[in-house]
């Protein structure tokens, strides 16, 4: 018999804390810190919880480990996968990224 909560990602997971931008389809705003993400997945805090299946857009910097080398802002359309209860300040959320595109540079 399988463990039905055996490992089911496709790309290797990276632990990094990074501060997320996030906004719902109904236009809510709020920002969040991530603790581990991938090119096609990330786990992330929020101060308040978004309901599991609800799509979602998400502004973060990418860490060069999943950029070959360079950190890069990408723009994420996902969807919440689980909730998770946190420690009373914060929940923990998983999201599986449909699209991420890489944001330009601005100059300074």
């Amino acid at each position: 018999m399988t463990d039905p909560r055996s490992e089911r990602r496709s790309s290797p997971r990276v632990s990094v804390r990074t501060p997320v931008t996030i906004k719902t389809g109904n236009g809510t705003k709020q920002s969040g810190l991530t603790r581990d993400l991938s090119n096609n997945g990330v786990f992330f805090y929020s101060d308040s919880e978004i309901a599991e299946g609800t799509q979602l857009e998400m502004v973060l910097i990418l860490p060069k480990e999943l950029t070959a080398g360079e950190k890069k802002w990408v723009c994420c359309q996902a969807s919440i996968v689980r909730v998770q209860a946190g420690d009373g300040k914060s929940v923990g959320l998983a999201a599986s990224i449909d699209r991420m595109d890489v944001l330009p540079e601005i100059p300074e």
